[in-house]
């Protein structure tokens, strides 16, 4: 059985692995902590949709990853560690909102049902939000990093989160005319050179 993905972790963010066949992944949220070798990945999260998304993504793409510590002081705001226990406690609506998560946008909208019922499966939390204490993470991180057995399924693959295209046109007209070249549609807030008859 394949447990760790070619090319792991498949998405870029701000994280560094450590060895892939630890138990334990680290998340700091908005704190910058020096990051220990004996944890799978370890890297900051402040976001309550793309930093969770990616965290999922990076977490079931290696199956020994069992445990994922959540700690370092939270993003205010967005509480996107909040978010994390949320999502793994009660998954998404129907809209893909997060269950529960108090952040300023939590709506996922990038991964599957699938693949946050696997992460829900594949790990448990250890919910640390505030700890910056580095001799208390690294104690963990040693506690967890060899505990249980890899999650019994192959890895799970999900395509990287695509970025939106702009939802709006670029007007050839305006409303407002600022010089004999520009016009400024008033309503979208743009200059655009003015149309030659």
């Amino acid at each position: 059985m394949k447990t760790i993905a070619e090319n792991w972790p498949p998405l870029r963010g701000d994280y560094v692995t450590g060895n892939p066949d630890s138990r334990i992944a680290v998340v700091t949220l908005a704190s910058n902590l020096e990051a220990l070798p004996d944890a799978a990945i370890w890297g900051s999260s402040k976001t309550e949709n793309l930093g969770v998304e990616k965290i999922i993504v990076n977490v079931i793409s290696n199956s020994n990853i069992r445990y994922v510590l959540v700690c370092g002081t939270e993003s205010r705001g967005h509480l996107a560690g909040h978010s994390l226990l949320a999502i793994h406690a009660n998954g998404i609506d129907e809209k893909g909102r997060i269950i529960g998560s108090q952040g300023a946008i939590p709506f996922i909208e990038n991964i599957s049902r699938e693949a946050i019922e696997r992460f829900q499966k594949q790990v448990t939390l250890l919910d640390r939000i505030g700890l910056n204490n580095s001799e208390e993470i690294r104690q963990i991180v040693e506690d967890y990093r060899d505990r249980g057995e890899v999650y019994p399924e192959e890895t799970m693959v999900v395509c990287a989160p695509k970025k939106r295209k702009a939802s709006f046109a670029v007007p050839a007209s305006g409303d407002v005319i600022i010089s004999g070249e520009l016009v400024m549609d008033s309503r979208a807030g743009i200059i655009c050179l003015a149309e030659k008859l």
